[in-house]
């Protein structure tokens, strides 16, 4: 694993995705300038071979829901952080990860961990 690139707020997230074009982009959804669903939308456009895992502090099951439809492959709570290199590991599979701690909280969408 190599880091291509990192920024500061959305706006730069989505030049340097369509600059680098990276396998993998780690998103928050609470970043400055262009939040994270807004980043993820512009990003699905200009660089849709990147896959996109969130994050990110928010535990809600509604804020995971939208960030897979936007097309994020993986979603993990940094309360839950130990969790990043396995949904990092999913997603370059070409599986889905949602952190436990996501269906615990309500979410129906998908099962924890790699899918």
């Amino acid at each position: 694993m190599q880091i291509v690139g990192k920024v500061s707020d959305g706006l730069e997230a989505v030049s340097q995705a369509e600059e680098l074009r990276p396998d993998l982009i780690l998103l928050d959804i609470g970043l400055p300038t262009l939040n994270g669903f807004a980043a993820a939308r512009q990003i699905r456009k200009v660089a849709p071979e990147s896959k996109i895992v969130f994050l990110t502090q928010e535990s809600s099951a509604d804020a995971a829901l939208e960030a897979l439809n936007l097309g994020a492959r993986g979603y993990v709570v940094k309360m839950r952080a130990a969790d990043l290199l396995a949904a990092v590991d999913a997603v370059l599979e070409g599986r889905q990860f949602v952190s436990e701690w996501i269906v615990e909280s309500g979410f129906h969408g998908h099962k924890p961990g790699p899918c």
